[in-house]
């Protein structure tokens, strides 16, 4: 009879365990989020990227850093934008990952600082991994500027993690092809011909074309030399993060696209400004509200069809725009994996010219060490790529891992120049000529560890 009682005990236990697992299913991790912006402008008569050693004068845009943190209890990141060209590793990025790993605890590799690059920012790099020739003399950086920069990036991430509060996230795409295009036309020959700009009677002439396969490309009736030229593709999409609080209002959101932010340099080389990024944030926190951070996309050899004060507004606009079209149709969810990678990579620089002229094969070959990193939001990737990509690495990266909601950030975490195809070395032009010392084959190398270190990050564990 105790036996049996025992027995009909343990069977009663076992069915109460049951109905637990069947009924009350174990609570998934909270997601939290927070957003913080603070103001990074700096003094007037401080040297500008594209000043040309004359002090700045005017300001047109305040330079913002922007945080977005998030965490699900098992891991946090923190995701910044900083109005500035560049951030590079050692200078920059580094010593601020430091001061958030003390203060917050977050890993450095958790941590993703990416560069909107307006041109028109302060002068704080040495741009030691962009060759002998374009390096910055220590001397002429404002040391005391710099720390206090340091610091207040820093800070952002300080406060955007003090907010944290319990948040859904969601991303969707769009596009907007119609404000940049390819500078890199080339001509019959397979030769690149530059144009940084167009004439206003050949903007007119505009027209986006779409391939078979997909790609667009945005096209004008242009001559070089009495020679038509054809101009390559472009990345037309917007990516958009949304982040939301549990009763659906806007807490913070990112923007990703590419084209390079020179609407003001270099017509008004001596004024601070945070270029076209500025208006495209600025109209979805006036009109969605929350903290917007612009991540700069596949801008490496695309510009704005159109530059000058008033284009920056209109350009601004429209991204700002469609970004706001696609966060009103973004499904959230507060169950996501949260995950960070990120991985030292090297590439080979260009040998040294000897006095003729000609390749010296006696030199030894130096190499320029970097990193890239991925982070996984859910079924969102973001790509952080250090250096200024050229739009066709960037989209046989997104063709080669197929993700639907990659955001692919560039001059991410380093500052090492452009980084080019090896067809691009053929076809001459600045981006792979005097814009890079990297030497041919850095694209390639790109994307093969890009897609790497992507797989890597999709096979681990929820």
């Amino acid at each position: 009879m105790r036996r049996f009682c025992v027995l009909r005990s343990i069977i009663s236990v076992w069915i109460i365990l049951l109905n637990l697992l069947i009924f009350c299913p174990a609570s998934e991790a909270t997601l939290k989020g927070g957003c913080a912006k603070v103001n990074i402008t700096p003094p007037l008569g401080i040297e500008l990227i594209g000043s040309k050693g004359k002090p700045s004068d005017d300001i047109l845009d305040e330079l913002y850093s922007k945080a977005l943190v998030l965490n699900n209890e098992n891991t946090t990141i923190a995701i910044v934008s900083v109005d500035l060209l560049y951030t590079p590793l050692e200078e920059i990025t580094n010593p601020v990952r430091r001061i958030i790993k003390e203060k917050t605890g977050i890993r450095e590799q958790n941590v993703l600082i990416c560069a909107t690059h307006t041109h028109s920012g302060p002068e704080v790099f040495t741009r030691s991994k962009h060759g002998p020739d374009k390096e910055v003399p220590i001397s002429k950086i404002d040391q005391i500027y710099l720390q206090i920069l340091i610091k207040k990036i820093a800070d952002t991430v300080l406060i955007a993690h003090r907010n944290m509060q319990e948040v859904r996230i969601g991303g969707a795409k769009g596009q907007i092809p119609e404000i940049v295009y390819n500078r890199r036309p080339r001509t019959g020959d397979g030769l690149v011909k530059m144009a940084f700009t167009l004439p206003p009677e050949v903007i007119a002439t505009q027209k986006v074309k779409r391939g078979p396969d997909d790609s667009v490309r945005v096209t004008f009736d242009y001559t070089h030399e009495d020679e038509k030229v054809d101009f390559g593709p472009i990345d037309p999409d917007v990516c958009v993060l949304r982040v939301e609080d549990v009763n659906g209002g806007i807490v913070g959101s990112l923007v990703n696209f590419g084209c390079h932010p020179v609407c003001i340099y270099p017509y008004l080389n001596t004024s601070i400004s945070a270029d076209y990024p500025a208006y495209a944030t600025g109209v979805v926190e006036k009109v969605e509200g929350g903290i917007c951070l612009f991540a700069l996309g596949l801008a490496g050899n695309i510009v704005p069809v159109r530059r000058g004060v008033k284009p920056r507004q209109q350009i601004g606009k429209a991204l700002g725009a469609e970004a706001l079209k696609r966060l009103q149709l973004i499904t959230t969810t507060g169950s996501v994996t949260l995950k960070a990678l990120k991985k030292e990579i090297k590439f080979q620089t260009k040998k040294a010219l000897s006095p003729n002229g000609k390749t010296n094969d006696n030199k030894t070959i130096d190499y320029i060490t970097t990193e890239i990193q991925v982070l996984r939001l859910g079924d969102i990737y973001i790509l952080g790529l250090p250096g200024e990509i050229l739009v066709e690495v960037g989209l046989d990266i997104k063709r080669k891992t197929g993700l639907e909601n990659l955001f692919i950030t560039t001059v991410s975490n380093d500052t090492i120049g452009y980084v080019c195809h090896s067809r691009a070395y053929e076809e001459e032009g600045y981006e792979s000529g005097s814009g890079t010392n990297l030497a041919k084959g850095a694209g390639e190398i790109m994307t093969e560890k890009a897609v790497e270190l992507i797989n890597q990050i999709r096979k681990t564990d929820d």
